[in-house]
């Protein structure tokens, strides 16, 4: 994990940013927060979140959520992603291990996509007081560009919905713009966006 004393992370709108960039300190990444807020009783936006869920799964592939007897493929998984989040220590995933993945399944919910017996696409969700945060979205090189992350999100929405939850958050680092691309389509906007700065020192 980067060192938070080398990096540092502002609101693109703090007036700090024009005065770390004085002192020496290097733009090195661009991520965002985003909202999206889901009424139960608007037929139309659950039709969408449907069609979304319901439309990627082709021959062979098999959506559900992740139980604790799936933690040997969602570790695989894990490793074989771990280096693909962009952004720097603002968007840092932490790879997991079975005693983190065991935790992160008694905090939160997990969906996956599986394809010939392996989990090919994730995505965890966590309560963050009357929010349903995205901790991370996961999906394997080999099986990206299929809309995969997309009906995965979509599907954690609409499980959510169904207990009642109607607030969702999620981010992602700007060089990413399959992320992006896949939060907006799921209806997530961007409420907020982040610098992260390198100190002149740490080059």
């Amino acid at each position: 994990m980067p060192d938070l004393e080398t990096e540092l992370v502002l609101r693109a709108d703090d007036p700090r940013c024009g005065r770390v960039v004085a002192d020496g300190w290097e733009l090195v990444a661009t991520s965002w927060g985003a909202r999206l807020e889901v009424d139960p009783a608007d037929d139309r936006a659950i039709a969408r979140l449907r069609d979304l869920a319901d439309r990627p799964p082709v021959r062979g592939y098999l959506v559900r959520e992740i139980a604790p007897r799936d933690i040997p493929d969602l570790l695989a998984l894990d490793a074989r992603t771990a280096a693909d989040y962009p952004g720097g220590v603002a968007t840092h995933h932490e790879p997991l291990d079975e005693a983190a993945a065991r935790a992160l399944l008694g905090r939160g919910r997990a969906w996956g996509i599986w394809y010939a017996d392996a989990l090919v696409a994730v995505t965890v969700t966590l309560l963050a007081g009357d929010r349903v945060e995205t901790d991370f979205t996961a999906v394997h090189p080999d099986h990206r560009g299929r809309g995969l992350a997309t009906a995965l999100k979509a599907t954690s929405v609409l499980a959510h919905v169904e207990q009642g939850r109607t607030l969702f958050g999620t981010g992602g680092a700007d060089a990413n713009r399959a992320s992006l691309a896949m939060n907006r389509a799921v209806g997530y906007q961007i409420t907020e966006t982040w610098h992260t700065y390198r100190a002149p020192t740490a080059r």
